[in-house]
């Protein structure tokens, strides 16, 4: 499943081609209905978390959400034959995005909308404001979700209720990154701030190079997400289930305590 950083840089890149466009809206396969948004100007794609927006003016916005095995195609050529199974295709008279396999591809009404934002906690990438002030609170509420879970740390950052964008890969090298265990629990404000502050930084770089990147000085590299050990002291990288899904942890660099 597309993490965060792919998810914000699907929409950069298709908010910067599409918004203040009009586009040609068609289903190829024929399983959403595309005549609402057909001929209209797309007004912004905005992600949040692993989930996608497109505003279009008058009709209700398109929530996307691409699961296991949802993916964006860009056709440079907008007249080429989209692929088959392509959900939704949006175009201009410079490019084509196809949609293809997503989970979810629904309008989505104001309640529904309402219920999304609710169930979604802070995004690390979002870009609401350059404001410092507000930059403070998101990440004041994003300590006090992570606190509030009292849960193993793993389990807490990828529930997107608590932060959205997070997902396997990035959770096992942020944690590393911050020294905690991912069954780590009761990590404090200080760490839970840091662990946060690492999100930040480390997926704005996974979302400009469309890639997890954990080490700038080595981007195709991770630490010990998928390693049979750790590249930082070589020690043997623990595996187990977490939240049900692989967790990986060096036994001489993470703890199960906040540091």
């Amino acid at each position: 499943m597309p993490e965060g950083h792919l998810v914000h840089r699907y929409a950069d890149e298709q908010h910067e081609t599409l918004a203040g466009r009009t586009v040609r809206a068609t289903s190829p396969q024929g399983r959403f209905d595309a005549r609402p948004y057909d001929g209209r100007v797309v007004e912004g794609v905005e992600a949040l978390g692993k989930h996608l927006l497109y505003w279009v003016e008058d009709a209700p916005p398109i929530h996307v959400h691409l699961g296991m095995q949802g993916l964006f195609l860009r056709y440079d050529d907008p007249a080429a034959e989209p692929r088959k199974g392509t959900r939704l295709r949006l175009a201009t008279g410079e490019a084509a995005f196809d949609l293809i396999a997503p989970a979810r591809c629904e309008p989505m009404d104001e309640r529904a909308l309402a219920a999304l934002r609710a169930a979604t906690g802070p995004d690390p990438l979002r870009r609401d404001t350059d404001r410092d002030t507000d930059r403070d609170a998101i990440r004041a509420e994003a300590v006090r979700r992570l606190l509030a879970a009292r849960t193993a740390v793993g389990s807490a950052v990828l529930d997107q209720s608590v932060w959205s964008g997070v997902g396997n890969a990035w959770r096992a090298e942020l944690l590393f990154l911050t020294g905690l265990d991912p069954g780590a629990r009761d990590i404090g404000a200080e760490a839970a701030g840091r662990l946060w502050d690492t999100a930040v930084r480390y997926l704005a770089l996974g979302r400009d190079a469309g890639q997890v990147v954990s080490d700038p000085e080595a981007p195709d590299e991770r630490w010990v997400y998928k390693r049979e050990r750790c590249r930082r002291c070589g020690a043997a990288v623990r595996t187990w289930t977490l939240a049900s899904r692989t967790a990986y942890a060096c036994p001489a660099d993470q703890h199960l305590h906040g540091l």
